[in-house]
């Protein structure tokens, strides 16, 4: 997958990047600790603009994250609170804490979406829920943006400033995906283990 990358966005420069973001966006496997600051470290050495690298990393990242808002959308609410209701042992939820976390998300959502686009894993589920709670569309875009614009920022910049010695960001940062990913799985079954039926069906 490195090779592919790196091949990538060597040849295709700011189209490459974008299609790679997009990729990644869409399908987490596709580290963008690697892509992006490969990336910062061709306009370090002047293959590539800085300010072009950004902007076709955060808008193929913004790109790759509509499927899965519209998703959340087309799915809808009521066909997840159903789910919860027969399945809320795997769901990990009932019926009516979906209903707390929508509200919850409603409030805030702008402020979790921004984090979650700073999250390895979280960044291209979190616009599921976003979907789900029917946030309104610029609203979405204007956090998804502001997030993966910040994420892909400090990524630029640490290629750039460390050169051929890009790889060190992933070095650095793969370690983090693995913890989030096992806070993930321990969150889950513990949920899987303490889950109780909702008071009221629907």
């Amino acid at each position: 997958m490195t090779d592919w990358i790196i091949q990538t966005i060597a040849q295709l420069g700011y189209l490459g990047i974008f299609l790679v973001m997009l990729a990644e966006s869409i399908f987490p496997p596709i580290p963008s600790e690697l892509i992006i600051p490969f990336a910062g470290f061709a306009a370090a050495n002047g293959d590539l603009n800085l300010f072009g690298v950004l902007v076709a990393a955060t808008v193929g990242a913004v790109v790759g994250m509509l499927p899965w808002y519209f998703a959340g959308r087309l799915f809808g609410l009521e066909r997840v609170r159903w789910l919860a209701n027969r399945y809320g042992r795997l769901l990990t939820l009932n019926a009516e804490e979906i209903d707390v976390a929508v509200g919850f998300f409603r409030r805030f959502g702008p402020i979790i979406v921004l984090i979650g686009r700073l999250m390895p894993i979280i960044r291209t589920l979190i616009s599921i829920p976003a979907g789900l709670a029917r946030m309104p569309l610029p609203v979405f875009l204007l956090a998804s943006t502001t997030g993966a614009l910040i994420w892909n920022t400090v990524l630029t910049l640490a290629g750039y400033l460390l050169h051929e010695h890009y790889e060190l960001v992933e070095v650095v940062l793969d370690p983090l995906s693995y913890i989030v990913l096992a806070a993930v799985v321990l969150l889950y079954l513990f949920r899987v283990i303490t889950w109780k039926p909702s008071r009221l069906q629907s």
